[in-house]
C-alpha cells in the first residue's frame, strides 16, 4: 500500500498500538524513519526498537513503552509538518512542548534532533511532530 506521508503512518501506527496495549509495532522502514525512532528512544518515549533488513525496504520493530499501572509513557503525538504543509522555524522560535516536558522533533541541516539539542546548536529547521 503506497502511503503519501510515511511519517504520519508511523506515528499513527504508534498511537494505535499503544491504545491497543500491544508490546511490539512493525514499521516499514526509512532513514527518516529509524532516525525518528531514535530520537523517541533516547528521550525515553520507547522501550526499543530493532530494524529488520529484508529483500525489500526493511522493516523496524518498535517495542513501547508503559509505566508500571499499564499506562502508556507517550500521551499525546502530534505531526506538525505535513506534504501539503510544510512548517519551517527559525532557532528563536522553536516552541517548548509542555513548558519543556515534552518534546519536539526537528529537521535540521544537521540531521534529525530534537528541540533542545537544535536550540544548543542554534539551528533551526523542519518541525516534524511533537511528543509528550
Amino acid at each position: 500500500m503506497k502511503t503519501t506521508d510515511p511519517i504520519a503512518d508511523l506515528l499513527t501506527r504508534i498511537r494505535n498500538g499503544q491504545r491497543a496495549k500491544l508490546e511490539v509495532v512493525s514499521v516499514p522502514a526509512s532513514k527518516m524513519k529509524i532516525g525518528i525512532v531514535h530520537l523517541l528512544k533516547e528521550e525515553g518515549f520507547i522501550r526499543a526498537y530493532k530494524c529488520i533488513r529484508d529483500e525489500k525496504q526493511g522493516v523496524i520493530k518498535v517495542a513501547l513503552k508503559y509505566d508500571d499501572e499499564g499506562k502508556a509513557v507517550i500521551n499525546t503525538l502530534i505531526r506538525i509538518s505535513k506534504p501539503s504543509l510544510r512548517r519551517y522555524v527559525a532557532t528563536s522560535k522553536i516552541p517548548f512542548v509542555k513548558n519543556g516536558f515534552g518534546t519536539a522533533i526537528l529537521s535540521t541541516s544537521k540531521g534529525l534532533m530534537t528541540d533542545r539539542q537544535a536550540r544548543q546548536s542554534n539551528l533551526g529547521g523542519e518541525l516534524i511532530c511533537t511528543v509528550y
